[in-house]
């Protein structure tokens, strides 16, 4: 009992610790390179490596930290009601920038797969990719897919997206704080909302909805699938 309570303590204290050095890192350091996700997340696993500290270890506390994503995620509806107006007002371009947004994803994922020769499993793991962790993880399953691969992607590629959005809307002289966020959320999830409303709080509160609108699409799109190819 004694040893599960100490596991526990660890894998806490190491992820506060790996994530508050990162934002501090990422205060005085400015740029996009070092998102604070990522140098948490490779912290870890340098520590973990150099230590020879075995991953179930480490996960007994980082499960206590995940137990926290989903009310985190809940969280952004803040944000949402705040521009309620505005979202009433653009509710069929966000409803298709998610839809264009989810179809894009899918198919990309499932293409790529296919191209690098991965197997079933590996596959249906992937399509959830650009959906925020809980929602992507019920998917994967749904579909026999392996969870720990889907949250893998799924961390990628919102970092991916943080990293990489504020450059590519300027890229594509994206003026509208409503496209930009519509298009982070719908491909970057709850990271790249985190983003998002750094830039800007219409961009954050846009890019919140459609975590919640692209996720649903992409369940629906993906059960469909599945449903009449599995």
């Amino acid at each position: 009992m004694l040893l599960t309570a100490l596991h526990v303590s660890f894998g806490i204290i190491l992820s506060i610790v790996a994530f508050e050095g990162a934002v501090w890192l990422n205060k005085h350091i400015r740029t996009p390179l070092l998102n604070p996700l990522l140098v948490a997340v490779t912290f870890i696993i340098v520590i973990l490596t150099t230590f020879r500290i075995p991953l179930s270890d480490y996960q007994q506390g980082a499960r206590v930290i995940s137990f926290f994503l989903g009310p985190a995620t809940a969280v952004l509806a803040f944000s949402i009601y705040q521009q309620i107006t505005i979202l009433k007002k653009h509710f069929i371009p966000v409803l298709a920038g998610c839809l264009m947004g989810s179809i894009t994803s899918i198919v990309s994922s499932y293409l790529l797969c296919k191209a690098f020769g991965m197997d079933q499993a590996v596959t249906m793991s992937t399509l959830p990719k650009s959906v925020t962790t809980p929602i992507a993880m019920s998917i994967s399953q749904e579909l026999g897919g392996i969870t720990s691969i889907t949250v893998a992607v799924v961390i990628a590629s919102g970092i991916m997206g943080s990293i990489l959005a504020p450059t590519l809307t300027k890229l594509f002289h994206v003026k509208s704080p409503i496209a930009a966020g519509v298009a982070i959320g719908t491909c970057s999830h709850a990271i790249g909302t985190s983003k998002a409303l750094e830039i800007n709080e219409l961009e954050g509160a846009m890019s919140g909805i459609a975590i919640g609108v692209s996720g649903l699409i992409t369940m629906i799109i993906a059960l469909t699938y599945h449903s009449l190819l599995g």
